[in-house]
């Protein structure tokens, strides 16, 4: 078991502050505040099979990835669950913001959602075109899309499913919530199960 580091006492962090930090210390920085991430195997898992259905179509030109760092500016760096970058950043991190067209984050717990409309504004000021929201609170599964007006600056509603989600922008996608909503459930019956 590794300890987790320690921050030194700051009360305003750039995004070079933290990137001088240990490389154990997975961080995003929302306006000058380090954020480190705690994610379950349940979110994790969830994540790589929203990433495979990404991947599916994804063009040539595109990576998906999971967990990347995006640099928004120096006092900010986002890091959406799954996001979509062109293929020139294959080897960079962070990577930035301009860069990405779709981020796609996964609410595990309520308090997330406070995170989730700052990080939205985050992404639609980014210039981020689409931003997809996972809400895996419920049994069934929910997907919403948020759709960027460049001239505002602001993201719009698009799709809002807990059915088959399927889109054409930015490249053709299904994702099969009903399905993914059956498989965690299944997972997590065998996690609750009496060890015999």
């Amino acid at each position: 078991m590794t300890a987790a580091p320690m921050l030194p006492e700051r009360h305003d962090w750039t995004v070079d502050d933290l990137g001088d930090l240990s490389k154990e210390f997975r961080h995003e920085s929302m306006n000058g505040r380090p954020i480190e991430p705690s994610d379950s195997p349940a979110h994790q898992d969830l994540c790589i099979e929203v990433a495979l259905a990404l991947r599916a179509h994804c063009p040539p030109h595109l990576i998906v990835t999971i967990d990347q760092s995006l640099r928004v500016n120096r006092r900010i760096e986002a890091r959406p669950d799954v996001v979509a970058v062109g293929m020139a950043n294959y080897a960079t991190t962070p990577v930035p913001v301009e860069d990405a067209i779709l981020a796609v984050d996964i609410v595990s717990v309520p308090s997330e959602f406070r995170e989730i409309v700052e990080t939205a504004e985050v992404h639609s000021k980014a210039g981020i075109a689409t931003y997809w929201v996972l809400d895996q609170m419920r049994s069934e599964l929910s997907l919403t899309e948020l759709i960027l007006d460049p001239a505002r600056k602001r993201y719009s509603f698009g799709l809002h499913t807990t059915d088959v989600f399927t889109v054409t922008e930015p490249w053709p996608i299904t994702i099969d919530l009903p399905a993914l909503s059956s498989r965690r459930t299944a997972l997590l019956a065998r996690a609750n199960k009496p060890a015999d």
